[in-house]
């Protein structure tokens, strides 16, 4: 009795954010016919239908709105935007992300020329593919778009990132384009600060091209 009394009750996991009935431990499956008549005209190959999320990320922005990442095991993440809340009604874009490269940034003097010259550029070549800059300013210079973005992983852990966006896209056929994320990412570890330059492509999915499992 005493010992129930007395027993230390287990600290609370946190609660990782849920949308679309995409949740952390869940999967989804794509559809096939529409991924495999897309698929030629895009840079990655053999994307997986079906992807379990291994992660979970969010990070508020500027505007109102969160920026919601389901981290798959197909070294990809879908992105979800939500403008004004967190509920269906509030999505206003959906894309499947697949990394295409992930670069250490070694010291500082690289990191500052990477958000200087490297991340923001009025177009971006890619396998021989241009693409051009999306999120323009008024003035000459375009800089990054900065977020932190807090990540939920199965084991319990949860880390934060600092990152320093650029979006481009490039025309394909049907009226649709193909994206181009390029990110420098910053992470305190330890007594260290962990960056690399991530470059990820994608494409806009509609909800109704996934099927959630369960």
């Amino acid at each position: 009795m005493f010992s129930k009394l007395f027993k230390k009750s287990e600290p609370k996991k946190p609660k990782t954010p849920e949308i679309m009935g995409l949740y952390l431990g869940g999967s989804f499956e794509l559809d096939h016919l529409k991924l495999s008549l897309l698929e030629p005209e895009l840079t990655i190959e053999g994307a997986a239908r079906s992807q379990l999320i291994q992660a979970v990320g969010e990070a508020p922005l500027d505007t109102g709105g969160t920026l919601l990442r389901f981290y798959t095991d197909d070294d990809g993440f879908l992105q979800v935007v939500t403008d004004g809340g967190l509920s269906e009604n509030h999505i206003t874009d959906v894309k499947l992300w697949h990394f295409y490269e992930t670069q250490t940034i070694g010291n500082t003097a690289q990191w500052n020329a990477c958000l200087k010259n490297v991340i923001s550029q009025p177009t971006y070549e890619l396998d021989g593919k241009v693409f051009t800059r999306v999120w323009d300013s008024v003035g000459d210079e375009s800089p990054p778009v900065a977020v932190t973005e807090t990540t939920y992983e199965e084991d319990g852990d949860v880390s934060k990132t600092d990152q320093f966006m650029m979006l481009y896209e490039r025309p394909i056929g049907n009226n649709r384009v193909e994206t181009l994320l390029v990110v420098g990412e910053e992470k305190q570890v330890g007594n260290n600060l962990d960056r690399c330059l991530v470059i990820s492509t994608g494409f806009d999915v509609e909800p109704a091209d996934i099927t959630i499992n369960g």
